[in-house]
């Protein structure tokens, strides 16, 4: 399939490093520098902005079901197994969910992008 006529363009202004650092990262995804900047570009809308609540929120709110799930899990487990679980554990369960769920988050995100950019391709080429 033929890619799509393109008419517009966009600029932008960057230092010899900054352009030699972008150039690299384009060879290395084995993409010309125009088509690395579009994909990137492209996929700018799952970058979080300033003043974007509802992307925040999105990510807050599968922070949290992370956080739950893992404690759910972890006291299922216990209960199957008829341990009961001290204060101090479930103290300690609690802040460690709470931990690593912002991080847990992003990686399902970053993985879920990557399924979806496999599915549909930027360019909009189909796949053989």
């Amino acid at each position: 399939m033929k890619a799509p006529l393109r008419t517009k363009s966009i600029g932008t202004k960057v230092s010899e490093e900054e352009f030699a650092a972008l150039d690299a990262t384009a060879r290395a995804a084995d993409m010309t520098l125009s088509e690395w900047v579009r994909a990137v570009l492209l996929s700018a809308p799952e970058v979080e902005l300033p003043g974007d609540e509802a992307a925040l929120a999105g990510r807050v709110a599968l922070a949290e079901l992370l956080a739950l799930r893992t404690l759910l899990l972890n006291l299922f487990f216990r209960a199957a197994k008829g341990e009961a679980i001290p204060e101090p554990e479930m103290r300690a369960l609690i802040e460690r969910a709470d931990g690593a769920k912002m991080q847990r988050a992003r990686e399902r995100l970053q993985a879920a992008r990557k399924e979806s950019e496999k599915a549909e391709p930027v360019t909009g080429e189909t796949k053989p």
